[in-house]
């Protein structure tokens, strides 16, 4: 029996991509701007010496710019989840770092295996730009999770702020230097906005908007409706705080109820493919007999087919819309 080390090569080069692209990250703009941070990046920019005009503007531009560059090809596939996890390298840097990571992989295959040129470019260029896509998405999953999991502390400050005499600009300013990042940093440009003119209604409107939330819309409408008619605020956001972190816990109930579904659906969605490697790695020839008949490739375009149809159905059944 001859073993083929070649797809777990393919596996630790694509897993090295991915650690270099968290690696350049924090090379370029350090730990302040992970999310285990438990200081948010605006107040480190701000103890570093930074104007706060500065600090408005570059945390606005990184805020702001990813789907205002849709237009680059490539780019288009993740702007939106890119603008989610709020990731501060340009688009433009962001494309520069794919092509980077595919001229690495391209190298580290034609290093480690002896595969035809053609598939190396093929594989290098899936590399690099899977490797950014998997790890924006993960980044954006990880920043929405924690918004979601803050805000409901972030409320109930603002009312605590509000019912002891703060105005609701001098409530969020209180959040934007108690809560960490994300929303630490999330509220403090909705301060400095306020600062400047902009109105907290907008302001959070365009918040909400921008990472599609709908508890921040709450937020946002109940904030803009006793602006506009008046009300006691701090009830307000009292009755809202408790609604959300209601929804919060039913969230969390549901995920907890459809986690055995959810890794079944993860297990026989992938259970083909590890098969497949398997079979690669111990035994490389098994399809030999077969590979050169007519119906071989029909067949495997067939059931490439029904592999991707049965991870669309599974998502389906596992997505519970609350």
């Amino acid at each position: 029996m001859v073993i083929s080390a070649a797809p777990l090569i393919y596996a630790a080069i694509f897993f090295a991509v991915f650690l270099m692209v968290q690696g350049l990250y924090l090379l370029f703009f350090g730990k302040s701007i992970s999310l285990n941070s438990r200081v948010n990046r605006r107040l480190q920019m701000l103890e570093k010496g930074t104007g706060r005009e500065q600090v408005l503007d570059q945390l606005r531009k990184e805020m702001s710019q990813h789907l205002k560059s849709r237009s680059i090809p490539i780019y288009a596939i993740l702007a939106k989840k890119a603008q989610k996890a709020n990731i501060a390298f340009t688009p433009q840097q962001l494309v520069m770092v794919m092509a980077g990571l595919c001229v690495v992989s391209y190298v580290l295959l034609s290093v480690m295996t002896a595969t035809s040129q053609q598939i190396r470019i093929l594989i290098s260029i899936v590399m690099g730009v899977g490797a950014v896509y998997v790890w924006v998405d993960n980044t954006a999953k990880k920043r929405m999770a924690l918004l979601e999991e803050q805000l409901p502390d972030a409320v109930e400050l603002m009312v605590r702020s509000l019912r002891v005499g703060h105005p609701f600009s001098a409530a969020v300013n209180i959040v934007a230097k108690e809560v960490p990042d994300p929303l630490g940093s999330e509220m403090g440009v909705i301060a400095d906005e306020a600062a400047y003119g902009r109105d907290l209604g907008d302001a959070l409107k365009d918040l909400a908007e921008r990472v599609e939330m709908q508890d921040m819309r709450f937020l946002a409408v109940a904030v803009t409706i006793q602006q506009t008619s008046g009300g006691n605020l701090a009830e307000i956001l009292d009755g809202l705080a408790k609604v959300i972190r209601s929804r919060f816990r039913l969230f969390r109930r549901v995920k907890a109820i459809t986690a055995e579904a959810k890794w079944s659906a993860v297990f026989l969605s992938g259970f083909p493919l590890m098969a497949l490697v398997g079979i690669q790695v111990l035994q490389p020839g098994y399809y030999d007999d077969v590979k050169e008949t007519a119906v071989f490739i029909p067949a495997a375009l067939g059931v490439g087919v029904m592999l991707t149809l049965n991870v669309f159905v599974m998502r389906m059944l596992v997505n519970i819309k609350v």
